[in-house]
C-alpha cells in the first residue's frame, strides 16, 4: 500500500488558521476527504497521515473526528501547548489515530524555543505516551534540532519537508546539506520527501529538486525517508498527480524494495500505522 505521509484538511470557518492570508488566497477554501479521495486513488495511495494546520487543541479534535469518518486517514499529527498542561491535553485528545504532535516551529520567532526546559520536559512526556514528533523546521533550526534530538533520544522525530531548503537554482546550500547529514546520524530521526515543489516555487521540476532529494536519500537511506504530498498546500504550485509522478522520477534509481520503503514502509513503521 502506498502511504501519503503528509496531507491536510481544513474548514475555514473554524477560524484558527492564522497563517492564511492573501499570499495563499488560492487555497483559502475548505478541503476534505471527498476532494482528496479520487486523486489518491488515481495514484494508488491507500492511506494517509493527516497533519495539523492550526496551533490549537480544537484543530486536533477536528482532525481526529475526520479520521473516524474517513478510511483513507490512517494517522493524525496533532498539536498541544507544550508549555502547558501536557498530561491534561494528552488525555483530552487520546485517540488510536493520534500518532504524533507538531508545534509550528517555523512560525515561532525564537529559533531555540524547542530547547526550553518546559518544552523538553513536555516532549519527554509525549514520548512516554508512545507518540512521535513532527519537526516543522527551516534551515535556521537545523543546528538547534541536532542538539534537541541528542538530548531526547527516546522521542522518534520526523523532519517535515526536508527542512524547507532554500533553492538557488538546483543547489540548496552547504549549510542545509551539512545540517541534514548531522541529523541523519541519529537513527531515531527520519525525513519526509514532501513540500519541495512549494519551496522551489513556480517552474519547479523533478530535475530542479534532484539535488535535495538525492542528498536526503543518501544520508538517511530509503528506510528513513517517506513520501508525502503536502496537499492542498501543493496546489499553490502544482497538483497531486504531478508531484507523485515527480517523486517517482526522483526515486527511479532505487530498488523496488527501497521504493516501497519511501512510498509506504517508512511511514507505516515510523507512525505505527495499521495495514
Amino acid at each position: 500500500m502506498i502511504i501519503d505521509a503528509h496531507q491536510h484538511f481544513w474548514q475555514i470557518d473554524r477560524g484558527d488558521y492564522g497563517w492564511m492570508d492573501e499570499s495563499v488566497a488560492a487555497i483559502c477554501r475548505d478541503y476534505g476527504p471527498e476532494q482528496l479521495a479520487p486523486m489518491a486513488a488515481a495514484c494508488g495511495v491507500g492511506g494517509t497521515v493527516l497533519v495539523q494546520a492550526a496551533p490549537t487543541v480544537a484543530e486536533t479534535e477536528y482532525l481526529l473526528a475526520l479520521a473516524d469518518d474517513s478510511p483513507l486517514v490512517q494517522g493524525v499529527v496533532g498539536w498541544i501547548d507544550l508549555e502547558g498542561d501536557v498530561p491534561g491535553q494528552l488525555a483530552r485528545i487520546s485517540h488510536p489515530a493520534l500518532k504524533s504532535l507538531r508545534p509550528m516551529l517555523q512560525d515561532i520567532e525564537d529559533t531555540e524555543w524547542l530547547l526550553r526546559p518546559a518544552v523538553v520536559e513536555g516532549l519527554r512526556l509525549v514520548a512516554r505516551a508512545g507518540l512521535r514528533f513532527d519537526a516543522l523546521v527551516t534551515p535556521r533550526h537545523l543546528p538547534m534540532l541536532a542538539r534537541f534530538v541528542a538530548q531526547v533520544p527516546e522521542l522518534p522525530v520526523v523532519i517535515d519537508h526536508c527542512a524547507k531548503p532554500v533553492f538557488e537554482g538546483s543547489d540548496s546550500g552547504s549549510a542545509w546539506r551539512e545540517g541534514m547529514s548531522r541529523l541523519a546520524a541519529h537513527r531515531h530521526v527520519v525525513c519526509k520527501l514532501s513540500g519541495l515543489a512549494t519551496e522551489y516555487g513556480p517552474g519547479w521540476s523533478a530535475e530542479g529538486l534532484r539535488e535535495v532529494a538525492g542528498h536526503v536519500l543518501r544520508v538517511f537511506g530509503p528506510d528513513r525517508v517517506m513520501w508525502g504530498s503536502d496537499w492542498p498546500v501543493l496546489e499553490l504550485v502544482g497538483d497531486y498527480e504531478g508531484w507523485f509522478g515527480a517523486a517517482q522520477t526522483l526515486t527511479r534509481g532505487l530498488s523496488e524494495r527501497e521504493r516501497a520503503e519511501v512510498f509506504g514502509g517508512t511511514a507505516r513503521r515510523f507512525y505505527g500505522l495499521e495495514t
